[in-house]
């Protein structure tokens, strides 16, 4: 029994992600020393000349393999793309908040939902809970497809980055996408928005060993760079 789709039935392999780390050849794929799940030293090392990922370099550069760093090795990081820089993260952030702003804008704007309505003394809120109720379920759409379908939103696209699984490094699935982006985007139908999206978004910058935000701790991902 095989489970390789049938030629011509436009069905592609399971593990077709360029980016996803592969189990070392003979067996299948098990935790091991590459594993950022691992406890350092807690497994043995790999056979002389059996480095599952490859020599030389790869799309990252450095390391043993195609994820940089060296297999076997204690540092928490080994067997990962480098991650990307929380400056570059932030801005690319920017760059989504401006995007997806332009089109909250332009589909609420039509029906007077604004985020202030001002009348002499009264200042209706009412309409502000909309216009963030809208925004919110277009950011997480956005991010939750873009990054199921490559790891990247515009913003990350451009500034060469993206968004990976922690424990394998491939592009996250649906699931994993869509419950990234409700921790980092709910908020906006409800209170703080902006507090919050800077809170966990800037967690990176002080998160230690992978720079997650909140949102990538609940997801369980990391942002790598590129190039």
């Amino acid at each position: 029994m095989t489970t390789e789709p049938p030629p011509g039935s436009g069905q592609q392999p399971p593990d077709d992600d360029p980016f996803k780390k592969h189990p070392p050849p003979g067996g299948p794929e098990t935790p091991g020393p590459g594993s950022p799940y691992d406890t350092p030293g807690g497994a043995p090392p790999p056979p002389q000349g059996g480095d599952p990922y490859g020599g030389g370099g790869g799309p990252y550069g450095g390391g043993g393999g195609p994820y940089g760093g060296a297999p076997g090795s204690a540092d928490p990081l080994a067997g990962m793309p480098p991650l990307a820089d929380s400056a570059r993260r932030t801005l690319a952030r920017i760059i989504d908040m401006i995007l997806v702003g332009i089109v909250v804008w332009l589909l609420t704007w039509p029906f007077g939902v604004s985020e202030y309505n001002v009348n002499g003394d009264n200042v209706n809120v009412g309409n502000s809970f909309g216009q963030s109720a809208v925004a919110a379920v277009l950011f997480i759409a956005y991010d939750t497809v873009l990054i199921s379908r490559t790891g990247q939103t515009l913003g990350k696209k451009w500034l060469r980055m993206r968004v990976a699984n922690l424990d394998n490094g491939a592009t996250p699935s649906v699931q994993t996408s869509l419950a990234r982006a409700a921790v980092l985007w709910l908020p906006f139908a409800f209170c703080c928005a902006c507090l919050w999206t800077a809170i966990a978004g800037g967690w990176s910058f002080f998160d230690r060993p992978y720079k997650q935000g909140l949102h990538d701790k609940a997801a369980k991902t990391v942002v790598v760079s590129t190039g």
